[in-house]
């Protein structure tokens, strides 16, 4: 199979560049043939992707974490609007890696590696998220409130990464004065929600963020529906209970968290809200956000 990959050498804090010298030495060990290209800033791996498809390729393998994933994604998506497909790979390389986790890959580079060999096709779903007018896509998390916030708190942390560098971000903004509650309007399958101050609204693809928070431990990639939890108005207390119990995925049926499936999702905001699509930052100030799910619409080598 002829197959480019797409490396992005400072995900996972500089992880992904390390690990080039064993990814040689495993393709070479499988006698899995690739021809790889690295990204040179934040978009680049789009196009790459895109032009990979065109030019024949039939596996385009992002090497990097859930963003990584999510734009070769979109390059992947914008060539099959012109006509080009191509079976999207995963090397993970990121801080958390939870697409390759929601999809079965191994999250180590050498059984990742031989995965490209003994893998095979799945179909999942995609999701299309329109933030204040711009649309982008996604493969496992859009999180508005909390959670952006902690992205964002992320962005401060510069020696660490994984799951503590997502945990350290959390405690530092439960430290904080903190946002929380964002008062908004949630709108599912066109039934608007009772709630209008949350701590969080977060749609999922997958099971888990952050490389450890199993926000929605049942929610699946290939099942044609978003896993949207809403959590209510919590004080510092009890977010630290609620992520305690998110940790081992016992939240689920526990008050004040309301879980549901979805097609369709409108979120708005009566002030500038926090989001985040698959680790990246979404909006800051977002007013508008609406996300909706493409069944099937991507192939997956997995």
């Amino acid at each position: 199979m002829r197959t480019k990959i797409i490396v992005n050498p400072v995900a996972g804090r500089g992880r992904a560049e390390k690990l080039l010298a064993g990814l040689y030495a495993y393709l070479d060990r499988y006698g899995v043939s690739a021809d790889i290209v690295h990204t040179r800033a934040k978009g680049d791996a789009i196009q790459l992707a895109r032009q990979a498809a065109r030019e024949g390729y039939a596996r385009v393998v992002a090497m990097g974490g859930d963003g990584t994933v999510g734009e070769v994604t979109a390059g992947l998506l914008r060539a099959m609007e012109e006509g080009y497909e191509a079976v999207l790979g995963i090397l993970p390389a990121g801080s958390g890696n939870d697409y390759a986790y929601a999809v079965g890959i191994p999250t180590r580079l050498e059984p990742a590696c031989r995965r490209l060999v003994d893998g095979q096709v799945r179909c999942v779903d995609v999701v299309r998220v329109t933030a204040d007018g711009r649309t982008y896509y996604f493969n496992n998390t859009v999180g508005i409130g909390l959670d952006a916030d902690v992205l964002l708190e992320t962005h401060k942390l510069k020696r660490i990464r994984g799951f503590l560098l997502y945990f350290t971000a959390l405690l530092r903004v439960l430290a904080s004065n903190g946002r929380w509650p964002y008062p908004v309007r949630v709108t599912v399958d066109g039934e608007t929600l009772p709630q209008q101050a949350v701590t969080l609204v977060t749609a999922c693809n997958g099971p888990r963020v952050a490389g450890g928070f199993y926000l929605t431990p049942d929610a699946r990639p290939d099942d044609g529906q978003l896993d949207v939890i809403v959590a209510e108005q919590l004080s510092r207390l009890r977010v630290a209970s609620f992520i305690t119990r998110v940790m081992r995925g016992t939240h689920v049926g526990a008050k004040p968290v309301h879980i549901c499936r979805a097609r369709h999702v409108v979120i708005e905001g009566l002030r500038g809200l926090p989001g985040h699509m698959d680790g990246e930052v979404l909006c800051t100030a977002g007013r508008r956000i609406e996300i909706e799910i493409l069944p099937g619409r991507l192939k997956v080598w997995c």
